[in-house]
C-alpha cells in the first residue's frame, strides 16, 4: 500500500490520530500517536525522529535522535480507542545513515526472513505461536524501605475454595492443574475469552480458537500461522487485544512466565517450518518423517537455547 492509499483510507475511515507503534529491545510495544493533521505522504515516506535515548538498550543522550518508519504493509484500526485511530507498525533507521538500527527486534526479524533466502535453503519460514497467559481480578505488589511482596488473586483460584462472598461461593473452580478443559461453570471465562477472540478477528488477525489453560486463571487463543514478521506483529497484537479486553472487564492480564507457585506457568510453543516455494523443507525420511534438515535446525536450536533464551521471553 502507498502513503496516498494510506491517507485516502484515513479518509473513508474519519481517522483522527495515527498511532505509530514499535517493539524494544525487551519485546515490549511501545508507541507514538500523531494528529491526522500532520500526517501526509513525506511523513509517511521518510518518518518520523523521536528520542532514542529513552529506550533501554538503545541509544545515548548524545546520540539519541532515531527515525521511526512506518510499514505501510501491516495496520489497523484500533478497536479500543475512544476517537478513531489508525495504527501503523514501525521499523526504526539511525537518524544519519537512514539505515535500518541494528537493535530493532523488528528489523532484526527483516534480515533474517533475507537472510534465509541467501542461503538457498528455503523461500519462507512459517511460525505459529501459541501464547498462553494469565487473567487476575486483583494484583499488588510493594517494594517498599520496611516491607516487600506480591498478592494476586482470581475468583478461579483454588486458594479461594474457602472464602467467604459476599452472595456465596459456588464453589466452581478447578483444582490445580484442573483447567483443561472443563466446561462452564468450572471454565468462568468462556464470554471473556469469547471477547478476546473477537478482539483478535477486529485487528485482522486469523483466529482458529480459544480454551482454558492447565492452570486455574491460565488461558490460550489461537491463530493461524504466518511468516515471521508479520507473526511477530501478530504477536504484539495479541498481547495488547488481551490486556485491553481484561481491563474492560475490571481483570488484569500478564504474560509474565510464572506468576503462580506450585502450578504450571505461561509459556509460547512455537510450530515452526521453512518452506521452498511449495516444498516442505521439513519433511523427509528421516526420525520421525522429518529430514536431514529438520532435524539439524532442531540441533541448532538445542546447541544455542541458552543465547535463544536470552532473548526470547514472556513480556507481561
Amino acid at each position: 500500500m502507498s502513503a496516498s492509499d494510506v491517507l485516502k483510507l484515513m479518509k473513508d475511515k474519519e481517522i483522527e490520530y495515527v498511532d505509530l507503534r514499535f517493539t524494544d529491545p525487551r519485546g515490549k510495544l511501545q508507541h507514538l500517536t500523531m494528529d491526522s493533521t500532520v500526517v501526509d505522504e513525506g511523513m509517511l515516506n521518510d518518518g518520523v525522529f523521536f528520542d532514542g535515548s529513552s529506550i533501554a538498550g538503545w541509544k545515548a543522550i548524545n546520540e539519541s535522535d532515531m527515525i521511526l518508519k512506518p510499514d505501510l504493509g501491516r495496520k489497523v484500526v484500533d478497536p479500543f480507542t475512544s476517537h478513531n485511530t489508525l495504527v501503523l507498525f514501525c521499523d526504526i533507521l539511525d537518524a544519519v545513515k537512514k539505515d535500518p538500527y541494528e537493535r530493532d527486534p523488528r528489523g532484526i526479524a527483516k534480515k533474517a526472513e533475507a537472510y534465509l533466502k541467501t542461503t538457498g535453503i528455503g523461500d519462507k519460514a512459517y511460525f505459529g505461536p501459541e501464547p498462553e497467559f494469565f487473567v487476575f481480578d486483583d494484583v499488588r505488589i510493594k517494594n517498599e524501605m520496611n516491607e516487600t511482596g506480591f498478592v494476586i488473586d482470581s475468583v478461579e483460584g483454588p486458594y479461594n475454595s474457602g472464602k467467604k462472598y459476599e452472595n456465596g461461593n459456588m464453589g466452581h473452580r478447578p483444582g490445580v492443574k484442573g483447567g483443561y478443559f472443563p466446561v462452564p461453570p468450572v471454565d468462568s471465562a468462556q464470554d471473556m475469552r469469547g471477547e478476546f477472540l473477537k478482539g483478535l478477528r477486529d485487528v485482522g488477525i486469523t483466529v482458529e480458537k480459544h480454551h482454558h489453560e492447565v492452570a486455574p486463571s491460565q488461558h490460550e487463543l489461537g491463530m493461524l500461522f504466518g511468516t515471521l514478521v508479520n507473526q511477530a506483529d501478530n504477536v504484539q497484537l495479541y498481547k495488547y487485544v488481551v490486556q485491553m479486553v481484561a481491563h474492560s472487564f475490571g481483570k488484569t492480564a500478564t504474560f509474565m512466565p510464572k506468576p503462580v507457585k506450585g502450578d504450571n506457568g505461561s509459556g509460547m510453543h512455537t510450530h515452526q517450518s521453512i518452506w521452498k516455494g511449495k516444498t516442505p523443507v521439513f519433511s523427509g525420511d528421516k526420525y520421525a518423517g522429518l529430514s536431514e534438515t529438520a532435524l539439524h535446525y532442531i540441533g541448532g536450536i538445542l546447541k544455542h537455547a541458552k543465547a535463544i533464551n536470552a532473548f526470547f521471553k514472556c513480556n507481561n
